[in-house]
């Protein structure tokens, strides 16, 4: 049983040793494990990824196990398995003001194409609301008039529903370190309306029209910290234009057309654990036996 454990805090000493030591002392393999002291924030953030017998160690054990060194510790410290998930996977849908990439991925759950669930959509802005009621889907609005999001909020919701994987669907807001963390190992999806790592940034398709760039695209990536890092990527999908296309005709084909099919097929690929992030690069999951 593969189980990601992250862990988030003030930072100290000796806050790795007692997680270290009692994946050892189960038995364990550990496959990853990464750990990051931000001196300037006085931050300690680790991830690791193991795997446990199940036979002689438990999930509801190791994540009991866990809580207990958090609160010694004083570390958030969050425990998943996608092997022990009962049901299907449990998707928090993040959207702004675009609605045909969020729209994407409620239908193609639907129509079980990606064999989840989604129990929520969460945004900064009210507009999507409708959207969510459509699909029979709770909505939460974590931002302000001003649409500034709050983040403890966004964090609370993804633990009230109990989420596995957070695909940002044009999430206009970007996730400060401290979630990225919290969420790592491959449970943070995003939908970057560029190529990457050509174009990063907020505006592509602004960016690629001024080099008189004739493909656009769009990216299906893993988050991590750095933004649009560019090497976790796990779909891309491009489209041509004719010489001299008026850049809000582009912007039109690739936001109704191009960028909801490019992330209805990353997160697919995620969801049936095709692909998975290992030391922050996308590798290709072995088959099972």
């Amino acid at each position: 049983m593969e189980v990601v454990i992250t862990a988030l805090g003030p930072d100290n000493a000796g806050l790795a040793d007692p997680i270290i030591h009692y994946l050892t002392g189960q038995g364990a393999r550990i496959a990853e494990i990464q750990m990051y002291d931000h001196d300037e924030e006085q931050l300690f953030a680790m991830l690791c990824r193991a795997d446990f017998d199940p036979q002689r160690t438990g999930y509801q054990e190791i994540r009991e196990a866990m809580r207990q060194i958090g609160e010694v510790k004083q570390l958030a410290i969050r425990v998943w398995s996608a092997e022990a998930r009962q049901g299907p996977p449990r998707l928090a849908v993040c959207a702004t003001y675009v609605s045909h990439t969020p729209r994407a991925i409620l239908e193609s759950v639907r129509n079980g194409r990606i064999a989840a669930e989604v129990p929520v959509l969460i945004s900064n802005r009210k507009k999507l609301r409708p959207l969510a009621e459509e699909y029979g889907v709770e909505f939460r609005l974590i931002g302000d008039d001003e649409g500034r999001a709050d983040d403890a909020a966004m964090v609370a919701t993804l633990d009230e529903f109990d989420i596995d994987y957070v695909v940002l669907a044009r999430y206009m807001r970007v996730l400060p370190a401290s979630t990225c963390w919290q969420f790592a190992g491959g449970r943070i999806i995003n939908l970057h309306h560029g190529l990457l790592p050509g174009f990063p940034g907020f505006r592509p398709y602004h960016d690629a029209h001024a080099v008189r760039m004739l493909t656009y695209g769009a990216t299906c990536h893993f988050i991590i910290p750095e933004l649009d890092a560019g090497n976790q990527i796990i779909n891309q999908r491009t489209f041509s234009v004719e010489p001299g296309t008026p850049l809000n005709q582009i912007i039109a084909q690739g936001e109704t057309e191009n960028e909801p099919i490019c992330l209805a097929e990353g997160v697919r690929r995620v969801v049936d654990r095709e692909v998975q992030l290992h030391f922050h690069r996308v590798i290709a999951r072995k088959p099972s036996a």
